[in-house]
């Protein structure tokens, strides 16, 4: 309901009868509302300078950069003082040297939300990492990926599995390495269930036989369940504090030392940071210091992953739904980019919402909705309990949103405006904006200045666009994105007279114009890069006919009996011959004798499918005719435009043929 008030209150400024669905719900808005809020905290952050200190030392041969003590110096000349303190010393002095060894545990086993947090680290959206493990569980190499249980079961056949992973060549030496274990314990997370056990391999992949993005699932997957088998790994952490003129220096290093699970799941792994050998009283080599000035950062933006978790930290959502959720909000152009960035769209969204009816935009209303259908779960409530107060719940927002059409409509408008424009007016400086004509039916790019200024820009029919930010490389003028069905999306310069527009120019035919004005035919270019030909004498004669918009164009001598010229179209699928002129009532034909649908006659003695603008009649079993005359004696399914009779349906009664009555028998066809 709330989707459906959106867009028609859209759809009432744009004066569009179809366009573009801003959609909301109780758990995409409130997932939009975050992503909207921290990127308002970021616009809010006021940014504080600092200031760091770095020494460059050197020790047996090597070089390393070591902070000063104070990590961050708030006021520039407290930096520039401990700067000049050191710049004519030579040496530093070893002042102390701490050694210790910590334990890095093995990771969790993984649930939903775990693996779409991780393949999200290595480049995967949470919508492509669920479709892909689905794909993955259904081919036997994985287990359910739709899980919360972060425990492996009793039952689990743990030696099996890894049985299974050695006979996988790149496994198969940490495999058994861990089956030559006495004992194998599991990590546990958090989360324990009964329904599935956590996402772990089942079988054999062969990363021949896999696409990229499946083996790098299965990779993430198998190497995962090995690492929560496996020891953990020990680090040491070195500390040396260095002295140069009094200005302490502290260099602080991390060396795995012990492998254990990071040898086979080396994903967010930080690189070691060596230091040179060290001892307390030492004399070491000072090579200078240089002072930085930087700037506190905002909050990041939320990762496709970590969204992921702040949604199931609040409850939005569930592990089968949380990635749809995200992927719509890319669908409705609400956000952008990975780091999330909310579109001007999204925010109006918000903006609107959280004014009118700020209920719907908090994570409340699913969380107590969530509880209530646990309560039915459990036998503590009913569903037509629930059902009634999800309902009042709704009627409550849209009784605050009802009166409020206009209010709504203008916010909507503006940031419709926002995300439409694609560039700047070379006449007048305004905005160009992607805008839609009721009266045409058609979208173009018109200058904001409208009426002082009138500058347009046609655009192709049947087709999606989208602003793009790079300019023309040919004449500089602002490019928008065209998105058609079956076809590539493409960059289109919007200038008419850009010669990114203009192909080659060909001669069809010379003195040969049918209205026989002794013009010639020759190829031309529309301002949107569509290719037709046209008569060099079109202003008098109006002779003009489409081309195929792709594949390269040869002209021929030969002429179609209707009297026009013919072509060849290359493609890749070979060429072709056409008649130029698309009411030929002659089909034409491809080189390999297949017959294109087209103005032509057809005639069926049964099970013929199809003929376009002719006249057919068939004698059995035939499907379909488009736009002529049909007369089926023998049951017979449909008729374009044309004529239907036959005892297909009832034997004896009379049928319906175009409005008249026909007894049965009345066919034209026996």
């Amino acid at each position: 309901m709330l989707t459906r008030y959106l867009t028609l209150t859209l759809q009432k400024v744009t004066k569009k009868p179809f366009g573009d669905v801003l959609s909301s719900g109780r758990v995409q808005t409130p997932t939009l509302k975050l992503i909207c809020d921290r990127e308002t905290e970021r616009e809010a952050f006021v940014p504080e300078d600092y200031w760091v200190v770095r020494g460059t030392f050197a020790q047996g041969g090597e070089e390393f950069v070591v902070p000063h003590a104070t990590k961050r110096f708030d006021a520039e000349p407290d930096a520039r003082a401990a700067l000049e303190a050191v710049s004519a010393a030579a040496e530093g002095v070893v002042r102390d040297v701490t050694r210790t060894r910590r334990q890095s545990a093995p990771p969790a086993p993984f649930n939903t939300t775990a693996l779409m947090a991780a393949a999200a680290s290595e480049g995967m959206s949470p919508a492509q990492t669920m479709r892909v493990a689905e794909s993955l569980y259904m081919s036997g190499l994985i287990s359910y990926p739709r899980v919360d249980n972060t425990v492996y079961p009793p039952s689990l056949d743990i030696r099996g599995l890894l049985r299974t992973l050695a006979d996988v060549p790149v496994y198969r030496a940490h495999a058994q390495k861990l089956l030559g274990k006495g004992q194998l314990t599991a990590t546990r997370g958090s989360k324990e269930a009964t329904d599935h056990p956590p996402v772990h391999p089942t079988g054999v992949a062969d990363p021949d036989k896999l696409d990229a993005q499946a083996w790098k699932l299965y990779n993430l997957v198998a190497r995962r369940f090995m690492a929560t088998l496996s020891d953990p790994a020990v680090i040491e952490g070195t500390t040396v504090q260095l002295d140069v003129a009094g200005e302490g220096f502290v260099a602080k290093g991390d060396v795995i030392v012990v492998p254990g699970y990071r040898a086979i799941y080396p994903y967010g792994l930080r690189k070691d940071e060596h230091l040179p050998s060290m001892e307390a009283g030492e004399r070491v080599r000072f090579l200078g210091a240089e002072m930085e000035g930087k700037q506190t950062q905002p909050p990041a933006r939320y990762s496709q992953g970590k969204l992921i978790q702040e949604m199931e930290r609040l409850g939005l959502g569930t592990k089968a739904t949380r990635h749809d959720i995200i992927q719509t909000l890319f669908d409705r152009k609400y956000v952008t980019n990975d780091p999330v960035e909310p579109t001007f769209k999204g925010r109006s969204v918000i903006d609107a919402l959280s004014r009118y009816a700020e209920e719907i935009t908090t994570p409340d209303m699913t969380v107590s909705l969530e509880r209530e259908m646990d309560a039915i779960a459990n036998g503590r409530s009913t569903l037509p309990v629930v059902l009634g107060h999800s309902q009042n719940a709704l009627a409550t927002v849209i009784e605050e949103l009802l009166p409020r059409v206009a209010e709504v409509a203008d916010m909507l408008k503006d940031a419709i405006d926002e995300d439409a424009k694609v560039g700047r007016c070379p006449i007048s400086g305004h905005d160009l904006l992607i805008k839609y004509s009721p009266r045409n039916r058609s979208y173009f790019v018109g200058c904001m200045g409208y009426p002082e200024c009138m500058v347009t820009y046609p655009l192709p029919k049947n087709a999606k666009y989208q602003a793009s930010d790079e300019p023309c490389p040919v004449c500089g003028t602002p490019q928008i994105k065209v998105i058609q069905f079956r076809k590539r999306p493409r960059l289109m310069c919007l200038s008419a007279e850009c010669p990114s527009k203009r192909g080659p120019e060909i001669v069809i035919a010379t003195g040969a114009c049918p209205t026989g004005d002794g013009g010639d035919l020759v190829v031309r270019y529309s301002a949107v890069g569509s290719r037709y030909v046209r008569c060099t004498n079109y202003e008098t004669c109006k002779t003009s006919y489409p081309l195929p918009q792709s594949g390269e164009i040869e002209p021929t001598a030969e002429v179609c009996e209707c009297g026009t010229p013919k072509v060849i179209v290359h493609t890749s699928k070979g060429p072709w011959t056409i008649c130029i002129d698309p009411s030929c009532p002659l089909k034409p034909e491809r080189p390999n004798g297949r017959a294109r649908r087209g103005g032509g006659t057809r005639t069926a003695a049964g099970g013929g499918k199809k003929a376009g603008g002719g006249t057919r009649t068939a004698a059995g079993g035939g499907k379909k005719a488009g736009g002529g005359t049909r007369a089926a004696a023998g049951g017979g399914k449909k008729a374009g435009g044309g004529k239907k009779a036959g005892g297909a349906k009832k034997a004896g009664g009379a049928k319906k043929a175009g409005g008249a009555t026909e007894p049965p028998g009345s066919d034209t066809a026996a």
